[in-house]
């Protein structure tokens, strides 16, 4: 065995276990969403991460990884590798094309349950599938393309090493467009203009969702490096613990001292936040600037919630606070901090200049494209759930069943039938 046969094994594991990391981080999504909307709505939360991680894998296997990563047409588009197939020898890495792919589509599952959660409880659910497929099919994998798959804003020098950008400021931008399309819960707001509270229906179970996203998110920033031997694994994984911590801290001490309590969902997704934050530059700040970006994408995140209350735009977990407002902050701090080519640090003004023009393109597509799609979508069924569902829960409308059962009411009814059955 030669060393470089022992390098590629090595990181062939080190990305298929990140890959897993990272697809593990779907369980977060379901368990943070479920745990933050109405008890009647968990069963939908659940199918529509499902439909995310099996429709969306599917679609990108046929259609997605080629836009994305196929050879570049004019900046634009990658114009093979549909089903993995075909010359892709223009991808120059250590590991395999089809270990490349498996991490690539577990950031494509991502991006499709950062909408999920925006428009949560009210949304048809053949509708949501038929999103699902238009997002990994081409809104995601073309904007991907012009970042990382050779296209014109890499070319441009836009930084962006693990998705604050192409992943999340799109996903959030996409989910505010959804948001809007669809409209507010029934009773969210009042004919007033007053915002009423929808109690989560389990915080300990969004707890643990948040804890399983910090958990995959060191395979999300440390496996973009795609080789176990890369000399800055260590220090992606310290800026990416800091950031989150950061996030989390200056969202509970602002709640605390501002409203003399710690308010529990707001530091779940100030940690959120930070992690998304840091996610565009772990590989490029340092330690002190990583902790910046966290305590400011945290407190960004409340700021963001706060304006689509005025703006009585329902967005049920924060998924455009969290995801679109970190995600521009977290890309615009590479151009500020990149300890080569920032401007703070270099005092070049070039980097930060591509960041904005990137995501002024990104966010742009991403939320024009999902407005688009919603509307065709809509030329055939319906986007939005019936008053009827919708009052009922999207559970048992949807799905023919709730999240829990009572156990001692199912054995009492076998143990009728049985009697009835002794007596005959």
């Amino acid at each position: 065995m030669t060393i470089h046969t022992l390098n590629t094994g090595v990181d062939t594991i080190w990305v298929v276990l990140t890959a897993a990391m990272i697809i593990l981080m779907e369980g977060g999504f379901a368990l943070l969403e479920a745990g933050f909307v109405r008890h009647k709505n968990n069963v939908n939360i659940i199918m529509k991460v499902f439909a995310d991680i099996t429709i969306g894998t599917l679609c990108f296997y046929l259609i997605g990884f080629g836009l994305m990563y196929g050879k570049d047409f004019l900046g634009l588009i990658g114009t093979n590798g549909f089903l993995i197939q075909g010359d892709l020898s223009h991808l120059k890495f250590l590991i395999s094309i089809d270990t490349f792919w498996l991490f690539q589509a577990a950031f494509v599952i991502a991006v499709i349950s950062i909408v999920s959660g925006a428009v949560a409880e009210r949304i048809n659910f053949r509708a949501y599938i038929l999103y699902a497929v238009i997002m990994t099919i081409f809104i995601y994998p073309v904007a991907g393309h012009w970042v990382w798959g050779g296209g014109w804003l890499g070319k441009l020098g836009m930084q962006d090493f693990a998705g604050s950008a192409v992943i999340h400021a799109l996903g959030g931008f996409s989910a505010l467009a959804a948001a809007i399309f669809i409209g507010p819960r029934k009773g969210k707001f009042t004919p007033q203009g007053v915002s009423t509270v929808s109690l989560p229906s389990n915080l300990p179970l969004a707890s643990v969702g948040a804890f399983l996203l910090w958990f995959g998110w060191f395979g999300f920033n440390a496996g973009s490096t795609l080789s176990a031997t890369d000399a800055r694994i260590g220090h992606i994984a310290i800026v990416t613990m800091l950031s989150a911590a950061s996030g989390g801290a200056a969202t509970m001490l602002y709640t605390l001292f501002r409203y003399k309590r710690s308010d529990a969902p707001s530091v779940i997704n100030g940690s959120l936040a930070g992690l998304v934050g840091i996610t565009a530059g772990c590989a490029f700040v340092s330690d002190p600037f990583a902790i910046l970006i966290g305590a400011v994408s945290g407190l960004l995140m409340l700021f963001a919630t706060y304006w689509l209350e005025v703006k009585r735009i329902d967005d049920p977990v924060g998924a455009f606070p969290v995801h679109a407002v970190s995600g521009i902050w977290g890309t615009l701090a590479v151009g500020l901090f990149a300890a080569d080519k920032g401007l703070i640090t270099t005092g070049s003004w070039h980097l930060l200049g591509v960041q904005l023009l990137g995501l002024l393109v990104l966010c742009v597509w991403g939320f024009v494209l999902t407005w688009v799609g919603l509307k065709f979508i809509q030329l055939w069924i319906p986007v939005r759930s019936t008053e009827e569902e919708e009052t009922v829960g999207l559970d048992i409308s949807y799905h023919g069943m709730v999240a829990a059962f009572q156990e001692q009411e199912f054995i009492r009814y076998e143990s009728d039938y049985l009697h009835q059955n002794e007596n005959d």
